[in-house]
């Protein structure tokens, strides 16, 4: 009989993981937690805010809230006195809410924000060690060819590809590219 496959998606995605890819993202998830943890409480209200602000609840909330209030002071409904005939007090609730709304969305964006650059920063740590990694390499591959007398096709790039790239080298050019 034959190994029935796991109901749980969670069990059937580690499968298919090597150990050190399933251990690197309990690491990342752990991460995560760790940073909802230890966010204020501002910024957990802000995020909050934010998640309901952009959901389809909130907008079918205000299709009815500003339907209502709309019709009703547009003296469509008979048994309703009129209010804000104008709706200049709904413009300013409006506007008012607009205003708190994008606060929200702002602080809980420079938080994402932050969180981007830890990762960008952990993203080049990790990509300029493998680029290092991968220059000794590149030495020790040649000095095996020498020593067996192995000519490549790569010979002529060896000397090049055997160099580390200089960040701040590389930045600078980046940055002297983009003022042109």
């Amino acid at each position: 009989m034959r190994n029935q496959p796991s109901s749980s998606p969670t069990t059937q995605a580690a499968e298919g993981l090597t150990p050190a890819l399933a251990k690197n993202i309990d690491a990342i998830m752990q991460r995560r937690r760790e940073n909802k943890r230890a966010a204020s409480r501002h910024e957990r209200i802000a995020a909050l805010i934010s998640h309901f602000a952009g959901s389809m609840t909130f907008v079918y909330i205000h299709l009815i809230f500003y339907g209502v209030w709309i019709v009703a002071n547009l003296a469509w409904i008979p048994a309703i006195v009129p209010w804000d005939p104008s709706l200049v007090i709904l413009a300013m609730e409006a506007s008012v809410e607009a205003i708190f709304l994008s606060t929200f969305v702002l602080i809980n964006q420079n938080r994402m924000a932050a969180e981007d650059d830890v990762r960008a920063d952990l993203d080049l740590q990790v990509s300029l060690l493998n680029e290092h990694e991968t220059t000794r390499l590149i030495s020790m591959v040649e000095a095996i060819a020498r020593k067996l007398e192995v000519a490549t096709e790569a010979d002529a790039e060896v000397h090049e590809l055997k160099r580390d790239v200089a960040p701040d080298a590389v930045l600078d050019r980046i940055e002297a590219a983009e003022k042109e």
